[in-house]
């Protein structure tokens, strides 16, 4: 490291060598220095038109990369703006790391009228991570860092805010930063292994509900589900774990009644890697009167919402292991009625769909046949995509994304490019309404810039469709619902998009081929009109 840099050099350095690659963000007056360390750094600036678009990419990097999305910001507005995605993904367990400034250490805690003045910017983004930290020297630089990335190697992954004062930034540093070794997720007590499996083995009725902190636990999920006879049921974060037609898959069905009574029937649920929570079933709160074992890597996530029988704090894979190897053989187990129950509730919760639903169903039955098993798919808060959350056959885990916890709307299509750019071999489909794409849509120049072949598929219903049917359910007269949208048609071809209307199903799957297999930025605008 040369004795000329500057801190925020050195912390350019020290994030190339751990391995980042792509920073997300707009230069300003208050992150100079930062962007000088870019200047001379093998890491590559994604130039995005608003800071929530930052996140929302940094995000949709992180969901299919596994590793945490970074993100430049400045002080005040620069912070403000990305609390939201900030947001998403502390609520849906996603890495990311965010480096901002702040004012110099001789004005914090003041109020002088300072450009980008906030009294106390790290209060602001606390409630929304891992841990918010201020670097007051140099030296507090590498270490925040490698707290950071002990919380995305070896803890529940969620967003980190690290600000620098103005003036920390400029000081010069010496000798070299390096990261710490890496650290791992704690390993599951054995004894709480033994009483989990006596638990299992002793129950009549086991039920597994599974969440997306086990995503790379499948082959050992399905080994569990078979040896025990205990069918899944996976919430949309877990999309995919399980292949859709396997005899004991109850799929992301935690929000029918028909399931939620299932769950009340068990003597023993194991819940692995899920929060339990009020966005995966849609009920103020679960009856699950019988054992509750959880599984989670978050030691605080165990007793909430619903107090567990038996907790082991460990990653999901290294915990069902131990349980496969010493779960008893030769446990009785009634398959045929098992599998023959899972069958009907399956084809119970296919029979009582909507109209709606049906129609959503169709869409996106063309969208799975013509996309490659490779194919990953960013949704927003979109009717469709609620459907979705439930009907869509995920091919594999990791390959439908959804903002679940904090539902936040403009996060598919970012998220998307975010998505792209992690993975630039993998087909990537944004799923957006016509209102959600519209707090984002400035980001499709980023696309269009970096010249990405993305898919952005438009669900259009001229409204906030889903807050349209509440009101008209609850008898509340339509207020702000019905907005008058732009000719989107115009507005990709402004971006250097290109755009296709299909008018029905064939029409559909046509386009969807065409831009899946031509280069470039296809927005498909699907109007709900044509496929009711």
């Amino acid at each position: 490291m040369s004795p000329n840099q500057t801190c925020a050099e050195a912390l350019v350095r020290l994030l190339e060598r751990r391995g980042v690659n792509t920073v997300f963000g707009i230069p300003g007056v208050h992150t100079l220095e930062l962007y000088r360390g870019l200047s001379n750094s093998t890491i590559r600036h994604i130039l995005v038109r608003h800071e929530q678009g930052a996140g929302f990419m940094a995000d949709g990097y992180a969901r299919i990369s596994g590793r945490p999305g970074v993100c430049f910001v400045i002080t005040g507005p620069g912070v403000t703006n990305i609390t939201t995605p900030m947001a998403q993904a502390y609520s849906d367990s996603v890495p990311m790391l965010v480096i901002s400034t702040v004012r110099r250490t001789d004005d914090l805690g003041s109020q002088l009228g300072r450009l980008h003045e906030i009294s106390d910017q790290r209060s602001v983004t606390a409630p929304l991570c891992a841990f918010a930290a201020t670097a007051m020297t140099p030296k507090d630089v590498p270490l925040l860092i490698d707290k950071a990335f002990a919380v995305f190697e070896g803890a529940r992954p969620r967003p980190v805010h690290i600000e620098i004062p103005l003036d920390v930034a400029e000081m010069v540093v010496e000798g070299e930063w390096l990261p710490a070794d890496p650290v791992f997720a704690p390993e599951p007590d054995t004894a709480a292994i033994t009483m989990a499996t006596n638990l299992l083995g002793d129950a009549r009725m086991p039920v597994i509900v599974v969440g997306g902190g086990a995503c790379d636990a499948g082959p050992e999920l399905s080994r569990l589900a078979e040896q025990l006879g205990a069918p899944v049921i996976t919430t949309v974060a877990a999309k995919g774990l399980m292949v859709d037609d396997h005899p004991l898959h109850l799929g992301c069905t935690l929000s029918s009644a028909e399931t939620q009574k299932f769950l009340a029937e068990s003597d023993v649920v194991l819940a692995i890697g899920t929060e339990l929570a009020e966005t995966d079933s849609w009920c103020r709160r679960l009856s699950l009167p019988g054992a509750l074992i959880r599984i989670d890597i978050d030691p605080g996530q165990i007793n909430n919402p619903y107090p567990a029988t038996l907790g082991i704090t460990s990653d999901a894979t290294t915990a069902l292991e131990a349980l496969l190897s010493r779960l008893p053989t030769g446990r009785f187990v009634d398959f045929d009625s098992i599998q023959k129950r899972v069958r009907d509730m399956r084809r119970s919760a296919v029979k009582d769909q909507s109209a709606a639903m049906r129609s959503h169903r169709s869409v996106l039955k063309a969208l799975r046949s013509v996309l490659p098993e490779t194919a990953v798919i960013y949704t927003d808060m979109t009717q469709i995509a609620y459907s979705g959350n439930e009907v869509y056959a995920a091919p594999r885990p990791r390959s439908w994304f959804h903002p679940s916890g904090f539902g936040t709307l403009g996060y598919a299509m970012p998220a998307a490019i975010g998505g792209k750019l992690a993975s630039p071999a993998t087909p990537v489909v944004a799923l957006v309404g016509d209102a959600g794409l519209q707090f984002t849509v400035q980001e499709l120049a980023v696309a269009t810039e970096l010249d990405l072949h993305l898919i952005v598929i438009l669900w259009n219903n001229d409204a906030l469709g889903q807050i349209r049917d509440d009101m008209i359910e609850n008898g509340i007269g339509k207020i702000g619902v019905e907005q008058r949208n732009p000719d989107f048609d115009l507005l990709a071809r402004a971006y250097g998009a290109y755009h296709r209307q299909p008018e029905g199903l064939d029409e559909l799957t046509n386009d969807l081929s065409k831009a899946l297999h031509d280069p470039g930025v296809w927005l498909i605008e699907v109007r709900e009109s044509a496929f009711s």
